[in-house]
């Protein structure tokens, strides 16, 4: 009787056609990625910046035009570019339609980041306000639009401006909720387009960036600590790389395909990570394992594609196989380039060349040092299985390729019943829990040797199976999930060691974060407010007013379960670690967790706040 209601209900009537901007408000995430609100790199808002900055660079990289404006203000965001303006007769197809565009024609645009036609309709149809304005031999074209509906268009009017084309729009609050543009990730952005297009200049709220050295300036600006040797910067019309070494584990990479930043890698950096095994081991005449030449390395690889093919429409990982037109694949492009170009590099500058083999040697003297540990510690860690109580597994895990699996993530917390409370309140597909024992030790300064023969460190790093790289991550989000007090700032910050020590790659690539949980409950009969600052219990309690309950949360252990689904759900609350160019990693460790120094003990003094100050001012 069931099926054949289901079969029923399941009518003509059932079957809808949507236009193009109800499919594109409906599964926004098929067009953009993830929402968010703005607080991390990757979240809607800048790929909507993203999309119409894609248009005004691919303008510039035909040769039409060497400056653009962007401004963001009051959640109002501007592009005017000075290429030559999309043909007047066209602004609202170009805006509004679907598969429309110049991108299809690649005598128009060759090896542009657009291919599809869709970016600029989808900032239309996900923004509450959109203007495009076109600007072709002294005159212009304006068209106004809500939601994707035209409210306001110009006739053609004669028109002084230079050529070129203007976008505003306003990120509709019915789809991004409370979201705020951070300065920090537009400029990256804004500064990776510099780097990757020498000449350009774009001005942000009255700052100019633009690059004279393209990917060797991109990784002085990126580099937390300097290189082992003067930075490798190789070219050709189609193919650019910057290469060195540091004193760091793992691998860190920026690679690009036609100015778009490839963040998931592709078939690109599976190419230059083969390559420079290849030619390394050709020029020493030495099978070195691949491990040790690549450990360390720090490389910046951008290739220029006619046609490229992307394996989503947010375009991080490049799928493409083929240089289109000529047929050539692009490993073997690849690999010719690096074999050629960086083989007569080392050729010609031995003392570079020496260094990188020293380099590569130490990498090689530990690696062998610690084989036997490393073997005994993976088979210890296979032995805990996924059901002991030391990792409490999730049933979706990391893909880049998949948006829902992009929600994978995983708490590392210290106690039974911290671990307790968020096993009990998390949500079984996407959210795992890895309980430590104790504080971990403070590995600054160790080899890798100590990940294997700390028992604490080996099964965490089995658990999130970065051994052999991020390539194989189980989880996109890494959470620090430790009490708000004394000891639990402690083990947080022992964590953040043994990640920059050993992983400085999960952090840099934005996998990192710490959990924030409220300090303060403040409730009366009607209402509940949690608080994460002093500040939001003041306000907390001038809103409820007279004599609300106060409860002061001094660990996990302390919350609920029931409580603890409002803090690691929808409403989570989570700072991302991230490293920047005046992040001296080296001298930050070595500070907050070398040898106690009286520097360091000063420090400490000097910022002392008893906690019984705070909740008392």
């Amino acid at each position: 009787m069931q099926s054949s209601q289901n079969t029923q209900n399941y009518s003509e009537d059932a079957i809808r056609t949507l236009d193009w901007k109800e499919h594109i408000r409906k599964r926004p995430g098929m067009y953009i990625g993830k929402l968010g609100d703005g607080s991390y790199a990757d979240d809607g808002i800048y790929v909507l910046l993203k999309e119409v900055m894609d248009n005004a660079i691919d303008e510039y990289m035909m040769g039409f035009g060497k400056k653009i404006e962007v401004t963001v203000e009051e959640g109002v965001v501007t592009v005017r570019d000075f290429g030559r303006g999309i043909p007047l007769g066209k602004v609202i197809d170009v805006a509004s339609k679907m598969n429309t565009g110049a991108k299809y024609d690649s005598k128009v645009f060759k090896k542009s980041v657009g291919l599809n036609g869709v970016g600029i309709k989808a900032v239309n149809a996900l923004s509450g306000n959109f203007v495009v304005q076109a600007f072709r031999e002294g005159q212009s074209k304006r068209v106004e639009f809500k939601r994707g509906e035209i409210i306001a268009e110009t006739d053609l009017d004669d028109c002084p401006e230079a050529n070129g084309t203007f976008v505003s729009f306003v990120p509709d609050s019915l789809i991004f909720e409370n979201y705020t543009f951070l300065d920090e990730y537009i400029e990256s952005l804004l500064k990776n387009y510099t780097f990757l297009n020498a000449g350009l200049a774009i001005h942000f709220n009255g700052k100019v960036f633009r690059s004279k050295n393209g990917l060797l300036d991109l990784l002085h600006e990126n580099m937390t600590s300097p290189g082992l040797y003067p930075i490798i910067h190789l070219a050709n019309e189609d193919l650019e790389v910057a290469i060195t070494h540091g004193n760091q584990y793992g691998e860190e990479y920026y690679t690009f395909v036609n100015g778009q930043h490839t963040t998931q890698g592709g078939t690109h950096l599976i190419a230059f990570r083969e390559a420079i095994v290849k030619t390394i081991r050709e020029f020493y005449n030495k099978n070195f394992d691949v491990s040790d030449i690549r450990t360390g390395i720090i490389a910046a690889v951008s290739i220029k594609i006619e046609e490229p093919v992307f394996e989503s429409q947010t375009k991080t990982k490049l799928g493409s196989k083929d240089m289109v037109p000529n047929g050539t694949s692009v490993r073997n492009y690849v690999l010719d380039f690096i074999k050629e170009k960086l083989d007569n590099f080392l050729h010609k500058n031995q003392e570079q060349a020496d260094i990188l083999h020293k380099k590569i040697l130490e990498s090689e003297k530990e690696r062998k040092a610690i084989s036997g540990i490393q073997k005994l510690a993976k088979e210890r860690a296979k032995k805990v299985s996924l059901h002991n109580k030391k990792l409490r597994d999730c049933r979706i895990h990391y893909s880049s390729k998949n948006e829902r699996k992009l929600e994978s993530s995983i708490f590392i917390t210290e106690g039974d019943s911290a671990s307790g409370s968020i096993t009990k309140a998390r949500d079984v597909n996407t959210q795992a829990v890895f309980s430590l024992k104790g504080k971990p030790l403070n590995s600054y300064g160790l080899t890798r040797k100590v990940v294997y023969e700390n028992e604490e460190f080996n099964l965490l790093q089995a658990a999130l199976n970065i051994e052999d790289g991020l390539e194989t991550l189980r989880y996109n989000q890494v959470i620090v999930a430790t009490d708000a007090d004394v000891d639990g700032m402690h083990i947080r910050l022992l964590l953040l060691t043994f990640f920059l020590q050993f992983f400085p790659e999960l952090v840099k690539n934005g996998h990192l974060y710490i959990l924030q949980t409220p300090l303060f409950r403040v409730r009366n009969k009607k209402e509940t407010i949690y608080c994460y600052s002093e500040e939001e219990r003041l306000k907390a309690l001038s809103k409820l007013g007279k004599n609300p309950e106060i409860t002061r949360f001094k660990g996990l252990g302390e919350i609920s379960p029931d409580e603890f689904k409002n803090f690691i759900n929808r409403d989570i609350r989570l700072e991302p670690v991230r490293l920047k160019r005046e992040d001296a990693v080296k001298d930050l460790l070595d500070f907050y967790m070398g040898k106690n120094t009286p520097n360091r003990q000063n420090f400490i003094i000097d910022n002392l706040v008893i906690e019984e100050d705070l909740v008392n001012q």
